[in-house]
């Protein structure tokens, strides 16, 4: 090793006799450990580690330093600079080899070793000179281990934002807004979640955000679409066999929560789930146990259960069709997605995200759209939600190269029906099915509508102003009727 690349000491001591008694310590391997700087405080120290970054491997501290800095506390001080860096700490204090309270304060602030300064030689070396030598290379060894563990760790939460900036939720709707927040706060605990929500409201992109925002970021997510899978079949995916258990089994299978053992399972369809499969999903919730097909014993595993679902779960428990208490176990935190037509605005920043990536995905210029193919867009009730206008996008993009107009979106080959709405005619969800009075069924209209512009709107003026009133008539009309 040339002295260029041997291990760089910063040494922190304020005699100049100690000094010398450690170089001396270290002549011996001189090509293989050097002395780069030599300061007499904490103050000076902590400027010089500032100052040239990543330039030491081993600091050695006298702990009787003078000066206010000092001791646990410029310990602390040197980690915060550089969490890689090592310490050894010598000391003039005689030291009975049991005194752990002292040995662990020094470790806790984060010390890799310590000794005094006494040995046989006292004019002439630090400690033990083969112990004291043996600490230094042992100190350096782990500072390059704790440096490859950080780059790794640094690559690995590269890889999590990566995938986090390709699955980020798009949309600044008060019901997106909402949903952000909660999954903020909900991935950092460890409890289950139920998403609900119709199909292609984007369930599974939840849960993915749920899990990279967790603690369990750097394990495996494991999602499966429980309404996919046979019923017959189902058990053997979720929880494994071993081989020979049946006919046809000539290996042992790893369930799927095996394989998510640590990470994140994400149940899709729960509903779908056989009622044999929902008891054995019980046993896992409640002790964390699965059991294989043909093991006589339990196997113990660690996964977070996220469980999504379009249909809704309390009345499926009412029908019979699914366990009581499996959906208390899975509800504990329930979080529903709204349909796409509820978002407003996050319509066209759906649409304009995915007409830049299928854009850019085919090779083709991102095509102008016209204000009136908007507007169709906006007011189109979207039935298969986000799914469906990912469907749309990529159709457009293969045959309007240039320029989207709205005749091209009211192609039938694009958008089956622009006229459709939530139903044929949506009485039956105004009046639950009752015939009433015209005057009624007005007001229950201008309600609804008013409160979704408004939903959609920056403010009351914005609003007023998509309606074509004017402000004041606007806020008179909501007093009327009751949403001011």
């Amino acid at each position: 090793m040339s002295t260029a690349n041997a291990i760089a000491i910063l040494l922190i001591e304020d005699e100049e006799f100690d000094v010398a008694r450690v170089k001396n310590t270290l002549r011996f391997f001189s090509e293989r450990v050097r002395i780069a700087d030599v300061v007499s405080n904490g103050r000076a120290a902590m400027e010089l580690l500032e100052k040239k970054t990543d330039a030491y491997d081993v600091v050695i501290l006298d702990y009787q330093i003078s000066g206010g800095l000092k001791g646990e506390e410029l310990i602390r001080k040197i980690k915060e600079i550089d969490p890689c860096i090592q310490i050894i700490v010598t000391t003039k204090m005689t030291i009975n080899i049991t005194d752990y309270e002292f040995a662990n304060s020094l470790l806790k602030a984060g010390a890799f070793w310590y000794c005094t300064k006494y040995p046989g030689h006292i004019e002439e070396y630090i400690y033990q000179p083969t112990d004291f030598l043996l600490s230094i290379f042992n100190a350096y060894e782990k500072k390059k281990m704790e440096k490859r563990s950080l780059k790794a760790d640094k690559t690995l939460m590269e890889g999590v934002n990566s995938l986090l900036e390709f699955r980020r939720l798009i949309g600044e709707s008060k019901p997106m807004l909402q949903l952000r927040e909660s999954i903020d706060k909900y991935a950092k605990s460890e409890v289950n979640i139920l998403i609900s929500g119709a199909s292609g409201t984007g369930k599974e992109l939840v849960a993915w955000n749920i899990h990279l925002k967790s603690r369990r970021k750097f394990e495996k997510f494991v999602p499966i679409n429980c309404g996919s899978i046979p019923h017959e079949l189902i058990e053997s995916e979720l929880f494994g066999y071993e081989k020979g258990s049946f006919t046809g089994a000539n290996t042992a299978k790893q369930g799927l929560f095996e394989v998510a053992n640590h990470g994140t399972i994400f149940l899709d369809e729960v509903s779908e789930l056989s009622p044999s499969a929902q008891v054995k999903l019980l046993r896992v919730i409640q002790d964390g146990e699965i059991e294989k097909i043909g093991r006589t014993k339990s196997i113990s595993v660690n996964v977070r259960l996220i469980a999504a679902t379009n249909k809704n779960l309390a009345a499926e428990v009412n029908e019979g069709r699914f366990r009581e208490d499996l959906y208390f176990r899975l509800n504990i935190v329930p979080l529903n997605i709204v349909p796409l037509w509820q978002r407003g605005e996050d319509i066209l920043q759906l649409f304009d995200h995915f007409l830049e990536y299928f854009s850019n995905d085919m090779g083709v210029a991102v095509p102008a759209v016209d204000a009136k193919a908007r507007e169709i867009l906006m007011n189109y009730k979207w039935p298969g939600n986000v799914r469906e206008l990912r469907s749309v996008v990529q159709r457009l993009v293969l045959n309007c190269p240039e320029s989207i107009t709205a005749k091209d979106v009211s192609n039938p080959m694009i958008l089956p029906n622009p006229m459709l709405g939530k139903d044929v005619s949506g009485f039956e969800d105004m009046s639950s099915g009752h015939v009433l009075p015209l005057r009624e069924v007005e007001r229950v209209f201008r309600t609804r509508y008013f409160k979704y512009v408004r939903s959609i709107s920056s403010s009351d003026s914005n609003a007023a102003e998509k309606l074509g009133l004017a402000p004041s008539n606007f806020y008179r009309m909501c007093k009327e009727l009751g949403i001011k």
